[in-house]
């Protein structure tokens, strides 16, 4: 199924997002992951693109086939452009057939700067057209509520969104944000310039201070006073900084729920307990 189709029914839609294992864990550790999320019944899980966006990895398309046929969930396999020529992605649309998954997030991904990019694709509107042309995948692409780093501003930054929706990306996944009034003002200029498929708001809960830190240095995010308070009221308390995240990213969501979003998709970071936290605390509400 693909995941556009999920939408219109007058309800919020709740999905997850999981990674693959790091190259020194075993790959089965992403199963026990699985396992504990399955039974709180997402739309869909996403993948995101596995060791170093090559096309020999196959992380992604082995997990997310498993989540569809072994688990019974939708499932969106993410897939980079930025380290792949054509030649690869034609490979990896492949193997994605194969192996029966319909969906994918199409990126650009990060740029490394030790690791020269190939020049095929240099936007994800652009790997988005050519996965419409080669193959009849459901297309998701990516949002930044508050502006791509590498825009220059956010009028810039939705010109290049609309760009992607008309290229054939049928729904889109937020960056993460911890201000709600962020994303209502980018969903406002968003539908204002004409993007009119299905928008999910990305959540990330906070369960470690380090890991936040690197995030909101990766993608931009700020961070509102709420926010900053409670980070640094807990930093040296693990587990009430996990509990203080999780309370605040259920605060976040029964808001976004609340003004009629469309979805919620949860940055899970392979831990069941807390997706299962805030999934049991907002399921009345979905």
């Amino acid at each position: 199924m693909k995941i556009s189709e999920m939408f219109g029914k007058g309800k919020t839609i709740l999905s997850f997002e999981v990674f693959p294992p790091k190259k020194t864990m075993p790959v089965d550790t992403i199963y026990e992951t699985l396992d504990g999320l399955k039974d709180l019944n997402p739309a869909f899980i996403s993948v995101t693109y596995g060791a170093g966006g090559n096309a020999a990895d196959r992380t992604t398309c082995e997990i997310a086939s498993a989540i569809k046929h072994k688990y019974g969930i939708e499932s969106a396999a993410h897939l980079t452009c930025v380290n792949n020529s054509r030649e690869d992605i034609l490979k990896i649309l492949g193997d994605f057939k194969e192996c029966g998954v319909e969906n994918i997030l199409a990126l650009r991904g990060d740029i490394n700067p030790n690791v020269p990019p190939k020049d095929d694709f240099k936007y994800a509107s652009e790997l988005i057209t050519f996965i419409k042309e080669n193959g009849s995948f459901g297309i998701s692409g990516a949002c930044y509520p508050e502006g791509h780093l590498d825009s220059e501003n956010m009028v810039e930054d939705i010109l290049n969104l609309k760009k992607k929706v008309d290229a054939g990306a049928e729904h889109l996944m937020s960056q993460l944000f911890f201000d709600n009034s962020c994303f209502y003002n980018f969903l406002e200029k968003a539908r204002i310039a004409g993007v009119n498929v299905p928008i999910e708001a990305g959540i990330m809960p906070v369960t470690n201070k380090k890991s936040i830190e690197r995030m909101v240095s990766m993608c931009g995010a700020s961070l509102p006073p709420k926010f900053t308070k409670m980070m640094q009221r807990y930093e040296n308390n693990p587990e009430a900084l996990r509990d203080a995240g999780i309370a605040y990213a259920i605060d976040q969501i029964v808001d976004l729920i609340s003004n009629g979003v469309d979805g919620i998709h949860l940055y899970t970071m392979n831990n069941p307990y807390v997706a299962g936290k805030i999934s049991n605390a907002v399921s009345s509400l979905l």
